[in-house]
């Protein structure tokens, strides 16, 4: 995976991961509203970094994100939420981010 990728998937799941807690933290914690609009600009955020990945077909460009989203939600629960990771949510992390890897870098 090339540098520029990784930099354009790590932004994109920091954007959806922070978009998407933004809802839970209004619907599941009880927090303001007002966290809807910063949530709402993130998941748009999240949505034009993919398309600047270099892949050939979006739905390509979408499954090799996945592994590098599951790993950075992972990095969310350990640093922002403080819940320590299990040996098979790491497992899991290695599994997907393994599949990332084969997708990005199989031959066409």
């Amino acid at each position: 995976m090339n540098p520029a990728t990784l930099a354009i998937y790590a932004g994109a799941a920091l954007a959806e991961i922070a978009g998407c807690f933004a809802f839970w933290a209004v619907l599941r914690l009880d927090k303001s509203a007002w966290w809807l609009i910063p949530g709402g600009v993130s998941l748009a955020l999240f949505a034009w970094l993919l398309t600047l990945s270099s892949t050939d077909a979006a739905g390509r460009a979408y499954a090799a994100y996945g592994g590098i989203y599951i790993l950075a939600s992972l990095g969310w629960m350990i640093l922002v939420e403080r819940v320590p990771p299990t040996r098979w949510d790491m497992a899991g992390a290695a599994l997907a981010v393994a599949g990332c890897l084969v997708i990005l870098w199989g031959r066409r």
